[in-house]
């Protein structure tokens, strides 16, 4: 929000001289670029020591995954009141405390010795990172002149993408060797740079340190945190009680819905609302928000899930696992420059077809994994996986921006990252409720299929008996060979989830490729601003 906003304002002015005191451009964009590479590492790292986090402290992996829900929500919450926050304290000083506050809530999290106080902590954590991203974006675009900005967002958009690619293998690494806390204690050292780098070299410009700030819209804000709480609160925790069969669940629903109905109502109607809706007014953004929010649950599911399926069902290490889906970044590192050049050429819809049709066709071919693939068989996927998703994240800007007034962009990017972080909220809980239930619901049509009476699972029982007699006697391999079955079935039962969950998401990638062809036609080149 605060990006595009600021970067339209840093239009009006004739140099960069205001921004940069005299600073080269390039440390300014250093600092900038420490504090969000941070919070994008953050998040891939967290991934991949899922299942290490929900041992240590106690947990299921259903519980874990909410250490990557409360930080999505708490960031997405954050979003929207990020350029009234940057108007209101000055942009430097804002972005100092955003930092601070992330490396704090970092710490916190890698000595948290309960699930309850881990969340806490990433809560507090995701609303420290929710302007970094919008913040850093918009101090880089005024720090440099017009001919040089997309030069700068280029490698903006590049340390973006190769944090993914460093976060898994480092987050397997750090917790292989040391402990899934060190996997947040790197942050500190790095958030401590990043503050000495930005009060050194960053300065507020004129425009903002003079601006007129609006009364807060306390309202908006207000009903925001609650459906929004609520809303993670069902998602997490409505899978453990039989969603709507709690009474408690049935009120947080209730809960939800009002404030949803009230935020709505508020930013449609209030003079100056945190955020404006009437935006979506316009055809290009309401359809952009919607492939955004389809595009979220689709790209945070694949990233939490296919870690997983390798940790869990097949024994990697983090590290291992933290190897195998790598290529996916080095997959986005190769498309960047490709639709850096085509995005001033060709229409946004022919390229974000394509970048849905990719990530929809590898998702499929995740659909068809056995317990029997090697650590190599996923390589070329997950490498066009990557490439195909550097064609959804800038095209999908420039369709949904490019019919707004410059004076709308500000509002329409707090809204737009709003949708996607909600997206991957929802989409990580969805994956993992479908992952136990169709487990479930595929145990049960083994033992239908293969009844403990009939001749096959007889002629199974006897030869892991026979093979286990060795280790544990005559007299004791029934029972060892019974539970080995009964793992197995387990396994099997599990990987047929995952190839449901795959199969899904790919048939929603296809569906947002039919959503892509309602946008009006768009100017190529138009800069998407405020989007990340």
């Amino acid at each position: 929000m605060a990006a595009a906003a600021t970067a339209d304002a840093a239009s009006t002015q004739p140099d960069t001289l205001s921004v940069t005191k005299g600073v080269n451009p390039w440390l300014i964009a250093a600092a900038v670029m420490l504090a969000t590479f941070m919070e994008v590492l953050d998040t891939a790292i967290a991934s991949v020591a899922l299942p290490y986090i929900a041992g240590s402290l106690s947990a299921s992996n259903d519980e874990a995954t909410w250490v990557l829900t409360s930080y999505l929500v708490a960031n997405a919450i954050i979003l929207p009141a990020s350029n009234w926050f940057s108007l209101r304290f000055g942009r430097k000083r804002f972005l100092m405390s955003c930092v601070a506050i992330f490396t704090a809530a970092s710490f916190a999290c890698g000595a948290a010795p309960t699930l309850a106080l881990m969340l806490v902590a990433r809560v507090i954590q995701g609303a420290g990172g929710g302007a970094l991203q919008p913040l850093s974006q918009a101090i880089l675009l005024e720090s440099f002149p017009p001919r040089k900005r997309g030069v700068a967002m280029a490698v903006f958009a590049f340390g973006v993408v190769v944090a993914p690619v460093l976060g898994p293998t480092l987050g397997g690494w750090l917790t292989d060797t040391y402990s899934w806390r060190y996997a947040f204690y790197i942050n500190i050292p790095v958030g401590a740079l990043a503050l000495y780098m930005i009060n050194r070299y960053i300065q507020d410009p004129p425009y903002i340190k003079n601006a007129k700030v609006p009364a807060f819209d306390n309202i908006g804000f207000g009903t925001l945190i609650v459906w929004t709480g609520c809303l993670q609160i069902i998602l997490d925790k409505g899978q453990e009680v039989d969603w709507f069969g709690a009474l408690w669940v049935r009120w947080a629903f209730l809960a939800m819905v009002i404030a949803f109905v009230w935020f709505c109502y508020q930013s449609w109607f209030k003079k100056d609302p945190l955020v404006d809706l009437r935006v979506l007014k316009d055809r290009n953004f309401l359809l952009g928000s919607i492939l955004i929010f389809m595009f979220g649950i689709g790209i945070y599911s694949t990233v939490t899930v296919l870690p997983l399926f390798y940790q869990e069902l097949l024994g990697y290490t983090a590290f291992t696992a933290g190897l195998v889906v790598a290529p996916r970044g080095l997959g986005a590192i190769c498309g960047m420059p490709v639709i850096g050049y085509l995005s001033n050429k060709v229409d946004p819809r022919y390229l974000l077809t394509f970048g849905f049709l990719t990530f929809g066709l590898t998702t499929l071919y995740f659909g068809s994994i056995t317990l029997q693939v090697s650590p190599t068989t996923l390589f070329l996927p997950i490498l066009i996986t990557g490439f195909g998703l550097s064609f959804v994240f800038v095209p999908i800007s420039t369709a949904a921006y490019g019919t707004l007034k410059n004076e709308q962009i500000g509002n329409a990017s707090g809204l737009f990252n709003l949708m996607r972080n909600v997206g991957g909220s929802i989409g990580i809980s969805i994956a993992t409720t479908l992952l136990t239930r169709r487990a479930a619901v595929h145990q049960s049509e083994i033992t239908n299929y293969v009844p403990r009476s009939g001749q096959q699972f007889q002629n199974s029982l006897h030869n892991t008996t026979q093979a286990l007699t060795g280790a544990y006697g005559p007299a004791n391999a029934s029972h060892p060979a019974q539970a080995t079955l009964y793992q197995q079935l387990g396994q099997q039962a599990s990987s047929w989830a995952y190839v449901d969950v795959f199969r899904w998401l790919s048939l929603l990638c296809f569906f947002c490729v039919i959503i892509v062809w309602f946008f009006k036609k768009v100017k190529p080149g138009k800069p998407p601003a405020g989007a990340h």
